[in-house]
């Protein structure tokens, strides 16, 4: 019997990966010019698909029961997308100076509705934020805001060598957006009075703040939160028992109760698309608020981490544009949209999880609704169009439509 020599050995021996290679590989995509680009277009699509596929699950046991008919629902966020999705094809192309002429009309018009809704609004669940426009019900707040990000955005870069003096960080932006959460706060929508907080909290720090302005603005804003939840019955009942739920489980924990029996049943893979039970009624606003539990119901803790990690994606992509753009209206701008989008996931997700008190945030993307979904997706084609637009990025899709045309010219 002949043994192996070392030689031998390690000329026939299989070779091993480099821990080395991966993380460089995976560093040369990242690298990539158009990554960026890809990441925001597939995120974005692979959410909308997932969203339209649990609004369809979610509502068809209370669209069959309301008008007999189990599509409803999902027609009309179907029909949200047909307008959304050219809005943000147009979004992605439009240039940066164009958006830029666009920030005063459209944060006007924003705080028009915003007037108009405090005043003439419809109040549904509790909240007064809804406004008729003929056949259309409208939620002004959630256009607001995007306009309140790029309007904040286009002030910052024009003031760009002068904000490291306070009175020029504040001035204008801080009473504006001030404005429209009071605004906001007039009808009763707490959610979306901390998101607009968290907007505004998020520019100030993407410019400079200094550190004491957040801590001297985190008393008043914790005060004013409290003083709406304490004045209105409901609502002090969805803050005082989100911990734990099953106190009042007939009452104010129903709702939290049942999301977590949606998303406890789903296990690692799921029950399956269309399997859920709770969405026979036991779960309100399913196709809404908690449809993240009717996805963890029906997809498990697979499906949950899929979203989430397409949201991560999401803020990966468009906080490489923030770092690498030379032009600060699409820095602030990018981080502005980030923390509006990935902050409204992180409270629609803690509140089905009973982590945070039940406020009525929609899941961007996901949840079903126009209003919405039409700002959202918007938001999302001016991140693709400033990713497109990257010196990089920009040069690599001109190479290619020279490559198409001259293999078009060659088949001739």
């Amino acid at each position: 019997m002949t043994t192996a020599t070392p030689e031998r050995s390690r000329r026939f021996a299989v070779p091993r990966p480099r821990p080395r290679a991966w993380t460089g590989a995976l560093r040369d995509a990242l690298d990539r010019p158009l990554t960026t680009y890809y990441l925001l277009l597939g995120a974005a699509a692979l959410l909308l698909t997932i969203g339209l596929i649990m609004v369809l699950s979610a509502s068809s046991v209370a669209s069959y029961r309301s008008t007999g008919n189990s599509y409803t629902v999902v027609l009309r966020q179907l029909t949200w997308v047909v307008v959304g999705v050219p809005a943000a094809f147009l979004a992605s192309r439009v240039p940066n100076q164009w958006v830029r002429r666009l920030t005063y009309p459209a944060f006007s018009l924003s705080l028009v509705l915003l007037v108009a809704t405090a005043i003439f609004g419809e109040e549904i669940n509790g909240n007064k934020n809804w406004l008729a426009l003929g056949p259309l019900q409208i939620q002004p707040s959630e256009i607001a805001k995007l306009s309140l990000i790029i309007w904040a955005a286009h002030i910052y870069a024009n003031k760009e060598r002068r904000l490291g003096r306070v009175h020029e960080i504040l001035v204008p932006v801080v009473p504006g957006m001030l404005l429209a959460t009071l605004l906001v706060v007039v009808g009763r929508d707490l959610g979306t009075a901390l998101v607009f907080v968290s907007i505004l909290a998020g520019m100030l720090w993407v410019v400079g703040a200094p550190m004491r302005l957040f801590l001297l603005a985190t008393m008043p804003i914790a005060v004013g939160a409290l003083a709406m939840a304490a004045t209105d019955a409901e609502r002090l009942g969805r803050i005082t028992n989100f911990v734990d739920p099953f106190q009042d489980f007939h009452g104010s924990g129903w709702q939290p109760a049942h999301g977590l029996y949606a998303i406890s049943s789903g296990g690692l893979f799921g029950q399956g698309i269309g399997a859920s039970q709770q969405k026979w009624g036991s779960l309100p606003e399913a196709h809404t608020d908690y449809i993240f539990a009717v996805l963890g119901e029906e997809l498990g803790l697979v499906g949950t981490l899929l979203v989430v990690g397409l949201f991560v994606t999401i803020a990966f992509a468009a906080l490489r544009i923030a770092r690498h753009t030379a032009d600060p209206f699409v820095r602030y701008a990018s981080f502005g949209i980030v923390v509006w989008l990935i902050g409204q996931a992180t409270i629609n997700v803690g509140m089905v999880l009973a982590l945070l008190p039940v406020i009525g945030i929609p899941l961007p993307l996901v949840s079903y609704g126009g209003s919405s979904l039409l700002p959202t997706l918007t938001a999302l084609g001016l991140l693709v169009g400033f990713a497109r637009r990257e010196p990089a990025a920009a040069r690599a899709l001109a190479q290619r439509r020279k490559i198409r045309s001259a293999g078009v010219s060659a088949r001739r």
